[in-house]
């Protein structure tokens, strides 16, 4: 039996969510399964009905991002979970080729790259990640930048049972701090050097209108994890730089 992937796609207000939708239901790898998480949404719910016998749907109260994420991972059966912004959407082959590489490589979690869309769809920045050739450069990079867009992002069920689940108290980065606590933990995030995703850019995403706040969140993850994660660097330095993307 070929693995379970979970796609969970939280959903707030977003009249994009029916192109993410469309795009996880369209994947090449067919065991999958797409649940779709009502973060308390006042609009929109209409984009919905086509896919509703195709979807599991989650309707909650509104409480952010992660307690959306976390609610669909919760919920969900695969082996194997991926996550999906309302707003952007998966290449046809972005479950297949990202799966078949973390099983040749024995891994837990990795990452891709992507391409910067606009509304329409069209391309403003192709190939626009941090490319990567070891696992070093990945924990000597998280220092200083997120370099991992959440939606290129496959992770094993086991990391979240050990680990535990997105931050709540975050509301814009959350993602940023579960990459840290992976990376200090000792799970390698591998990268996988293709574009798998489209990445938009929009007035409404969290990006564009809440940049102030977005700093004080990446400040704060810094100064909480940035020395440890420096430490585990450089204490597994050669095994980081043996591991080959």
């Amino acid at each position: 039996m070929k693995p379970t992937v979970s796609i969970v796609i939280p959903f707030y207000n977003c009249t994009y969510v029916d192109q993410a939708i469309r795009s996880a239901l369209n994947q090449t790898y067919l065991n999958t399964e797409v649940i779709v998480v009502d973060d308390g949404s006042t609009r929109e719910l209409e984009r919905l009905t086509p896919f509703l016998n195709r979807i599991t749907y989650i309707k909650k109260e509104n409480g952010g991002t992660a307690t959306a994420v976390n609610e669909g991972i919760k919920k969900s059966s695969g082996e194997y979970i991926v996550w999906l912004s309302s707003d952007d959407h998966f290449h046809k082959q972005k479950v297949e080729k990202q799966l078949n590489y973390m099983i040749s490589k024995g891994a837990k979690a990795s990452f891709h790259n992507y391409d910067y869309i606009n509304k329409d769809n069209e391309i403003l920045l192709p190939f626009v990640g941090k490319r990567f050739s070891n696992a070093e450069e990945i924990y000597r990079s998280i220092t200083r930048i997120n370099p991992i867009n959440g939606c290129s992002v496959m992770v094993h069920r086991d990391v979240f049972k050990n680990i535990g689940y997105f931050s709540p108290n975050l509301k814009f980065t959350q993602d940023y701090e579960m990459w840290c606590r992976m990376l200090m933990k000792g799970y390698v995030i591998y990268y996988l050097d293709e574009v798998l995703l489209k990445y938009r850019s929009h007035p409404d995403s969290g990006t564009s209108k809440h940049p102030d706040q977005m700093k004080r969140e990446v400040t704060a993850i810094r100064h909480y994890y940035n020395h440890q994660i420096h430490q585990y660097a450089v204490q597994h330095s050669d095994k980081l730089k043996s591991i080959k993307f």
